[in-house]
């Protein structure tokens, strides 16, 4: 496999905010949206796959890696990045988003349809049921604990209350070499957790969206994010639902890419 390597590049949102994104590979443009709690980086192995095949822009969200970030946060506002870096690809491209990224990307296909070609999702993190959803007020408790000085606490909060990852796992995260980097991050947890709203699924908006969709999720991953994202595909105008049997909300890079060409190659 040949390796391309990526350049990094920026443009000026509608609001004049500074975005970057990551250019590797030649082909027909594809655009990476990575989810919550983290960046670029994370998308970076996908990136790497697909640019043997496809110019990849890998997006740097605001606030995040060499992005600017204009306060007051807005969803349309990271939509305007989106299609800032769109223009930048030619005016139309592919687009791809994972977790909360994927919702991100929803919303930019509905209020951008003549820009995106293909949309594909990873696990859209919608919860059905009204009584497992995170606190009604979690973007608020993101906003304050950051504004106190408390990333770590806000991180924790995220893994606790939001993801629900078990009480060992959290009690022992900080220890790791990996949480400067969660700390790091811990301002966009607000973003991600105002893009989800109350964590149900915005049915009149997914049924806007008219973009050629293929709504993906893991066969090992949480059975409510499976029921997500068979719920996104039936109420999309033109979507189709496939599940990576053994992955899980982490998906291997290897085991997606194939699928995400295949789907916008077509």
């Amino acid at each position: 496999m040949t390796t391309n390597h990526a350049s990094t590049q920026t443009v000026t949102s509608h609001d004049g905010t500074r975005i970057a994104f990551d250019r590797s590979g030649t082909g027909s443009p594809v655009i990476l949206v990575s989810g919550g709690s983290v960046d670029h980086a994370s998308t970076a192995p996908v990136a790497a796959l697909l640019s043997t095949h496809f110019t990849v822009y890998n997006l740097h969200r605001r606030g995040r890696g060499a992005s600017g970030d204009t306060a007051p946060y807005a969803v349309k506002r990271e939509v305007e990045d989106i299609e800032a870096v769109l223009d930048a690809a030619g005016g139309s491209a592919c687009l791809w988003g994972s977790s909360s990224g994927a919702v991100l990307a929803l919303e930019a296909a509905r209020l951008l349809p003549g820009k995106i070609r293909k949309l594909a999702l990873w696990e859209p993190p919608f919860v059905l049921d009204p009584a497992r959803r995170p606190p009604a007020d979690t973007a608020r408790t993101f906003h304050d604990l950051v504004a106190q000085g408390r990333r770590g606490d806000a991180a924790e909060y995220f893994m606790k209350d939001v993801v629900g990852l078990p009480p060992e796992f959290v009690a022992n995260a900080r220890r790791q070499p990996w949480w400067p980097r969660q700390e790091a991050l811990a301002h966009t947890l607000e973003y991600d957790a105002t893009i989800m709203g109350d964590y149900g699924l915005p049915e009149e908006r997914v049924r806007q969206v008219s973009t050629p969709t293929l709504v993906l999720d893991g066969g090992a991953s949480f059975a409510f994010i499976q029921e997500a994202a068979r719920a996104v595909a039936e109420r999309l105008q033109n979507g189709q639902y496939r599940t990576l049997e053994g992955q899980t909300h982490d998906v291997d890079a290897k085991i997606l890419a194939p699928a995400l060409q295949e789907f916008f190659d077509t």
